[in-house]
């Protein structure tokens, strides 16, 4: 059976990918890897431009345009960053969200600015969300409640969290998405809290090019790689491979309106 399967959040900006783009989306397409969304969200709004542009190249790539919280340093500009969500390869806003992990990041209250702003904004053009969270869980879902963003909905992409917090994240509209650690041989843990949520509520996702999953732990990821990381996610569910890639890519077809 082909595969038909979905990286939800890849950089193919990234420059490690630099004048390679051609090769990673045809290395993907090779094995099923059919949709692959690409986070530009750094650098100011360098990244999000270039994120566009290579959803203008490859039909199979659409892209999300946001401020990370670790670059909330970016001058605020909302209303440049919203020009770029009219494009119509664009399907989500972010990342964004809160990083406590940096002792020398953007401060909190700038970091929480460009959230809240981004938040508004994806209910203005009703668009989800790609929420980036580190030691800031918490913080996060009660600022994505306050401003009312079940609305639109979203993902918090590489999930670290517990099944009961992925339950909080459900109730109000929001997906997890695992990367490649869930292979990697210490992750046990890990593994359990994928077996607990619901596979609708799933997607999986590479990060690329950081945290390669087993076998190629170690090198620089890119999108083909996520296969690896669905049948991890497929043994800790105990379900088939093909079962994984079905639901979790109906998921991002949903979630991000593409077909």
């Amino acid at each position: 059976m082909t595969l038909d399967i979905t990286d939800s959040h890849t950089h193919l900006d990234h420059p490690d990918f630099n004048g390679e783009e051609d090769s990673i989306v045809e290395r993907a397409l090779a094995v099923g890897v059919t949709r692959i969304i690409t986070v530009g969200a750094n650098d100011g709004f360098a990244s999000a431009e270039t994120a566009i542009r290579l959803s203008e190249k490859f039909s199979c790539v659409w892209a999300s345009v946001g401020v990370h919280p670790i670059d909330g340093a970016t001058p605020f500009d909302i209303g440049r960053l919203k020009s770029l969500t009219q494009h119509p390869r664009v399907v989500a806003i972010g990342e964004t969200g809160l990083d406590f992990y940096y002792p020398d990041g953007a401060p909190a209250h700038v970091q929480e600015q460009w959230f809240r702003s981004q938040i508004v904004l994806a209910k203005e053009i009703k668009k989800p969300l790609i929420i980036h969270s580190r030691n800031a869980a918490i913080r996060c879902l009660q600022i994505l409640i306050e401003e009312g963003a079940s609305e639109v909905g979203g993902v918090f992409h590489c999930y670290s969290e517990d099944a009961a917090f992925a339950e909080k994240l459900r109730a109000i509209n929001f997906l997890v998405s695992f990367p490649g650690p869930i292979t990697f041989k210490k992750a046990d843990a890990l593994r359990v809290i994928a077996s607990n949520i619901p596979l609708e509520q799933i997607m999986v996702e590479t990060d690329a090019p950081y945290m390669a999953p087993e076998p190629y732990r170690g090198r620089r990821c890119e999108s083909a790689f996520v296969v690896e990381t669905a049948r991890a996610l497929a043994i800790a569910k105990g379900v088939s491979l093909e079962k994984v890639a079905e639901v979790t890519t109906a998921n991002a077809k949903r979630l991000f309106n593409i077909s």
